[in-house]
């Protein structure tokens, strides 16, 4: 099983600043069985990209259901370590669909973070309340989604965050950075001094 992946928009971000992105995503929103993999979703359930086109495809679902299940076990943690041996990956997105559905799945990838410092993992997340009261090494870096039910908890001053625009120019003249076709851009690491980051909707 393949547990880092890329989708389209990972491509196009590797090929672009001439780096190696992978992601890791579950299934958006709810697994097979019901359980929440994105227990603090709510406005962004309309619109989530994850939930429409290639990532329904009827042989892409049962990949996500399968990482959601292995991420639930005390395997996860070596099996993600071999497949970062294997793919060598410069950034690894955690969730390009799904989110910290637990705080002890949130503290197997910090364990997975520290075992691998050289490697910077980033994500996006409705979970401010419990990414806020962990210590997060510095080659972790999140991104709160502006769209869950604790919004209300990100300090726009300080926070870095991400709103959906409906164009590029509504994005700018709101003084947002566009990581919409490079998706590091959202990160601490390609975008230091402005925590305002604007996806498009699409």
């Amino acid at each position: 099983m393949n547990l880092l992946t890329q989708n389209s928009k990972l491509k196009r971000t590797s090929k672009a600043l001439g780096v190696r992105v992978f992601n890791f995503g579950i299934p958006a929103y709810k697994s097979a069985s019901g359980k929440l993999t994105c227990p603090m979703a709510k406005d962004c359930i309309k619109f989530c990209y994850a939930k429409k086109g290639a990532y329904i495809w009827s042989n892409v679902q049962p990949a996500f259901e399968k990482r959601y299940q292995l991420s639930k076990t005390d395997d996860f943690v070596h099996s993600m370590i071999d497949e970062i041996m294997k793919k060598k990956p410069d950034y690894v997105r955690v969730h390009d669909s799904g989110d910290y559905y637990s705080k002890k799945y949130l503290q197997k990838w910090l364990d997975i973070a520290a075992i691998h410092p050289d490697i910077k993992f980033y994500s996006y997340t409705n979970c401010v309340e419990m990414l806020k009261n962990v210590d997060l090494p510095d080659n972790y870096d999140i991104i709160y989604s502006d769209s869950g039910k604790q919004k209300h908890m990100i300090d726009q001053k300080i926070d870095r965050h991400t709103k959906i625009f409906h164009s590029h120019t509504e994005l700018v003249s709101s003084g947002y950075v566009d990581a919409s076709k490079i998706d590091l851009y959202a990160t601490k690491w390609f975008n230091k001094d402005n925590n305002n980051v604007g996806l498009i909707h699409h």
